[in-house]
């Protein structure tokens, strides 16, 4: 059998907005009521966050989202249309580039409840053959 990832579930202040603004970055289908008490966004056919609302501290999370060229300038276009700051380093400042040093393009850009999300074209975390 394969495995592979379900669902992950993406604690917040405001389940709904965060499930919004995701989904329509993305241009994939979300909901702000699901299943129990959470919004999903439908990341793919077979992976979805479930957004849930909590006043409770929560750690941080990293999403890193793999699309194709096509999808990473319509994504990014959305980004930048939103007026939402996007960096070209995990870590780094906010500079409004796109990195190139693993042989496609990627982007991040951080959520307002902190959360940080990655857009790239191409893997750097794949495992050798």
């Amino acid at each position: 059998m394969t495995i592979e990832l379900d669902h992950s579930i993406v604690s917040c202040r405001d389940k709904a907005a965060s499930a919004k603004m995701l989904g329509e970055l993305l241009g994939v289908p979300w909901s702000p009521t699901g299943i129990g008490p959470f919004a999903p966004v439908y990341v793919s056919d077979g992976f979805t966050l479930d957004f849930i609302s909590t006043d409770e501290d929560f750690p941080i999370q990293h999403f890193c989202f793999r699309v194709s060229e096509q999808e990473f300038d319509a994504i990014l276009a959305r980004i930048q249309a939103a007026g939402i700051p996007y960096r070209s380093d995990v870590r780094g400042q906010t500079d409004m580039k796109i990195n190139t040093d693993y042989g496609g393009r990627m982007v991040y850009w951080t959520e307002p409840d902190k959360h940080l999300w990655e857009m790239l074209t191409v893997s750097y975390a794949r495992q050798p053959a």
